[in-house]
């Protein structure tokens, strides 16, 4: 039997996965490569982390081809799936990464600088460690294409929208997954209007009509929207102009959007909201208050977009995990149909509210959606 490997690249971390190919892609291992820094490690269902010390997204390749190959027990990878974060405008589909392909991604390097230079190292490594497998390339921008022309333009000299500065959004294999979810456990909220709230060291929120994107926080880049672990989200441009009248260039108001902002340059202590929510510390309540604050506006102007609401989803690391910031982001909700079920959230249960309106917790799996992309093109 034959297998398929996806390798999905993100700003702190490699998530992995080994699938036996089929009608429907059947899992056997995952896992992934965390804390890429000083301290990563490696960790697998059902086995006790693995410390590999100072790692970069290149050196984790080879530690997640090692964990792999006893899974693979000899079985022929033909074909590897890629998450890619961005595709621009003309990648709307899972595509083969052709050598003329990852040319053109290699372009828009510039508007994804924390995901798609990773994005495109993995799919380096992989073509090396297996030459005659299908590579697949699965993008993130690629659930947001149809926008209407509202939510996709900036109120730019037109000429700029013409050449591609517009909203492309984010998360788009993560709202993939859940509105197919959805679709398959709760079909009539699937028919409705849907806000998603991917939440995690990267975070946006996508307004969703009978399974379709009309709106995202994320804009042109992933900097967008929400704060985030590092990354800023809204932002005043005025600010990139005062910062550059100040002296700084390009590659440090970079550096600070990207690396230095968020949840951990608010708090001067973390990036990461497992760390904020026990601290003490009165600037991490500060920068946690503000995470809730921007995604109940944002959850607010979301149903606005729809013209109302039938059901809230959360998903990603925070939204699946962290109980506290689900209750502060529902309560006080109740205009919206949205009534916290205090037991049912610290719970986690997949329902978390009693009102009209459910709100829900639905496991994210943008490593399946990546398979059934290799699988598809596999099966053509």
């Amino acid at each position: 039997m034959t297998a398929i490997l996806t390798l999905n690249a993100g700003s702190s971390s490699i998530k992995f996965g080994v699938y036996l190919s089929g009608d429907e892609p059947v899992l056997i291992q995952l896992g992934q490569v965390e804390n890429l820094g000083p301290v990563a490690r490696l960790v697998c269902d059902g086995e006790e982390p693995l410390e590999i010390g100072p790692a970069d997204h290149a050196a984790a390749i080879p530690a997640i081809l090692r964990a792999v190959a006893p899974t693979l027990d000899g079985r022929v990878v033909t074909g590897v799936g890629h998450r890619i974060v961005h595709g621009g405008q003309t990648f709307g589909t899972p595509v083969e990464l052709t050598g003329d392909v990852l040319t053109q991604l290699q372009t828009l390097v510039p508007l994804a600088p924390l995901h798609q230079p990773h994005n495109l190292s993995a799919v380096a490594a992989a073509q090396d460690a297996f030459p005659d497998a299908l590579q697949v390339g699965c993008f993130d921008t690629a659930f947001h294409r149809g926008h209407p022309f509202v939510n996709d333009t900036f109120a730019l000299p037109r000429r700029f929208y013409d050449r591609g500065v517009r909203r492309y959004g984010f998360h788009g294999l993560s709202y993939d997954y859940i509105t197919g979810a959805l679709k398959q456990d709760h079909p009539d909220l699937a028919k409705g209007r849907v806000v998603i709230a991917h939440l995690g060291n990267g975070a946006s929120m996508c307004a969703v009509e009978d399974g379709r994107s009309i709106g995202s926080t994320m804009g042109f880049s992933a900097l967008d929207g929400l704060p985030m672990g590092t990354r800023c989200g809204q932002l005043d441009p005025g600010v990139l102009l005062y910062l550059m009248d100040q002296g700084l260039g390009v590659e440090a108001i970079s550096r600070i959007l990207y690396k230095e902002s968020g949840l951990k340059g608010l708090s001067e202590l973390s990036h990461d909201m497992r760390t904020l929510l026990v601290s003490d510390n009165p600037k991490a309540a500060e920068a946690v208050d503000y995470y809730v604050f921007r995604i109940r506006r944002e959850l607010g102007a979301m149903a606005a977009i729809l013209g109302g609401l039938d059901a809230l989803v959360f998903c990603g690391g925070i939204g699946e995990n962290a109980a506290p910031i689900r209750a502060r982001v529902v309560e006080g909700m109740e205009f919206l149909g949205l009534e916290l079920d205090e037991q049912a959230n610290d719970a986690n249960a997949t329902v978390i509210t009693k009102g009209a309106i459910p709100a829900l917790v639905i496991p994210t799996d943008e490593e399946r959606v990546i398979a059934r992309a290799v699988n598809a093109r596999l099966s053509d």
